[in-house]
Order: C-alpha cells, then structure tokens, then sequence
C-alpha cells in the first residue's frame, strides 16, 4: 500500500497516512478539526539506476555481451625473429605444394 502525506492549510500539521488507492482522500484535519487536510505531491522513494531493466535481465543463461572490455587488454608481444622472418623476400622458399584435385 503506498504512503500518501497530508498537511493542513489552516493548522500546518503534516502527517504521513498509509492508505490504499481505494480508500476516501481525508479531508478533516485531526489536529484542529478543520476541512483543510489536503493530500500532498511527493516524490517517489526509490530510484531505478543503470542502463535499463528488460525482460531478459533476470533469466538464466549466459549475460548478453556488452561490446566493452571486462578487463584490462594487452598487446601481445611480437618476437623479434618472426618479424623479421616475415620480412624476409618470399623467393628463397620453394612453392608450396597444392593438396587441391582437379
């Protein structure tokens, strides 16, 4: 059932009800008797915070990917001889053979 806050334009007594949406707005001010008890405006008292709440949030399963890095990424660390192995010209070698049947 939600908290709905009351206050009284004649007195200022300020008073938390908790009501069901179904029940009468109270009017009477139990205070000072008078009909100035008035339902007030209130912000909500909880905040939805992140990127959003979808359906598929709570189902089992693997997460969804998010498309950014979980950790810190390394550059992997060229050796010095295949770089220069492949910087070698190609002619030296003998044609590689096809496995290929025609």
């Amino acid at each position: 059932m939600p908290i709905y806050a009351y206050r009284c334009d004649e007195c200022g007594f300020a008073k938390d009800v908790l009501q069901k949406i179904s029940d009468p707005v109270l009017t009477v001010c139990p205070h000072c008797g008078k009909s100035a008890f008035k339902k007030q405006v209130t912000a909500a008292g909880f905040q939805l915070k992140g990127t959003g709440w979808y359906a598929t949030d709570f189902r089992g399963g693997t997460p969804p990917a998010t498309g950014t890095a979980t950790g810190p990424v390394e550059k992997p660390a060229a050796a010095p001889a295949a770089a220069a192995a492949s910087a070698a010209p190609a002619a030296s070698s003998p044609p590689a053979a096809s496995d290929s049947k025609s």
